[in-house]
């Protein structure tokens, strides 16, 4: 299945959660990155692998509702038939977003990798931004230009130095930051890895426990102490994290107007 020795580009995403806002505001449960009104190509995940890129391999974590991923990804994804690697966490319940990444990480450990983009799977970004974060030969952090507030906001901030700190509060209540900063932007939630002994690394640097937090540890522990240099921003223009049926009317409207 494997390319050999040539070094591969690889997007993981993470679409394990379990929908509970999205469904909520829809009435009935529903994998929000499956949700269409009309077509499939509507969907929140046929958007993410249809951009204008190519990948060697498109590792797919799912969770909740894993087989009704598994079968629309088989009835209209068959193009990808050969790219796509699907994975079932099966601790989507009791584990939160860091194991899902794990287990994308851990899928492509045994592949002579030369970059990959790590992308959640409920957002929708412009094509524009996605493709730079494609292009750049640089690691990539993203940011999106929405205020930053603590009830829904992954915010990251530059210490006096350029170091990268994510914070997040899982109670939705307050971010707190205890040194000097010199900027602070709200996370756009896509992440470009482009040296693999530094991602290996980092990984092997997660505990157990931290695989069961947030995705935001091992983020944290690639990009903390990384060089200015060694790393690119790159905001979207074009960016709208799908938690409600109202969110996905905004999207619907924003793929219309680039259409």
């Amino acid at each position: 299945m494997y390319k050999g020795d040539a070094a591969l580009k690889i997007l993981i995403i993470t679409v394990a959660g379990m929908s509970t806002r999205f469904s909520e505001s829809l009435g009935y449960a529903c994998l929000k990155c499956l949700y269409y009104q009309n077509s499939i190509e509507e969907s929140l995940l046929y958007k993410i692998l249809h951009h204008n890129v190519k990948f060697d391999y498109y590792v797919v974590v799912g969770g909740f509702m894993f087989e009704e991923l598994s079968s629309v990804i088989a009835k209209y994804f068959q193009e990808f038939e050969d790219k796509i690697v699907l994975i079932q966490n099966t601790h989507y319940q009791d584990y939160a977003s860091g194991y899902s990444l794990y287990l994308g990480l851990e899928q492509v450990q045994g592949m002579d990798f030369d970059e990959i983009v790590f992308a959640e799977g409920d957002l929708y970004v412009d094509e524009e931004s996605f493709q730079r974060i494609y292009n750049t030969p640089n690691n990539v952090i993203t940011c999106n230009q929405e205020p930053i507030f603590a009830n829904k906001a992954v915010a990251f901030y530059l210490d006096r130095n350029d170091g990268i700190h994510y914070i997040y509060d899982t109670n939705h209540h307050a971010l707190e930051i205890k040194e000097p900063f010199i900027g602070i932007l709200n996370s756009g939630q896509v992440w470009k890895f482009t040296d693999p002994e530094r991602l290996r690394q980092a990984i092997t640097d997660v505990t157990k426990q931290e695989w069961q937090g947030t995705n935001l540890a091992l983020i944290q522990k690639y990009f903390g102490g990384i060089r200015k240099k060694d790393y690119e921003v790159v905001t979207f223009r074009e960016w709208v994290n799908c938690n409600t049926i109202s969110d996905y009317e905004k999207i619907k409207e924003l793929s219309r107007n680039n259409s």
